[in-house]
């Protein structure tokens, strides 16, 4: 079995006020799931829950994103969160409130058998 990258969905979230990084990150994935119904891994004969999803956040502040929080949005398969340096932070006029941009990539994989590797073997 090899993993193999099937669909790459992208997002934007954002924290207007609350300068909250996770959830301008949890937004964003939502972003990037919402707009879709993957079907793929049950036309493949794979459950839903086989699927692993590499969910990459950039935001200005990484350490400041609840990677579990994250996570728990995905609503099926593995989730793996990587977080890093990336987004953008917007200082309003007044210098008093920041708003937090966050971008996100999720990548679905599945685990499974490589039909070009076995039509080059057969």
């Amino acid at each position: 079995m090899a993993r193999k990258r099937l669909v790459m969905e992208v997002g934007m979230g954002t924290d207007l006020h609350g300068q909250d990084y996770t959830k301008a990150a949890i937004r964003g994935l939502k972003d990037a799931l919402w707009h879709n119904s993957l079907s793929v891994a049950t036309a493949l004969g794979y459950s839903r829950d086989a699927m692993q999803v590499d969910i990459e956040v950039g935001v200005a502040q990484p350490d400041q994103v609840d990677v579990q929080a994250v996570a728990d949005i995905l609503p099926y398969g593995q989730a793996n969160v990587s977080v890093s340096k990336g987004g953008l932070d917007v200082l309003n006029d007044d210098g008093t409130n920041t708003t937090v941009i966050a971008n996100v990539a999720a990548i679905v994989y599945l685990d499974m058998e490589s039909q070009l590797g076995n039509e080059v073997n057969n």
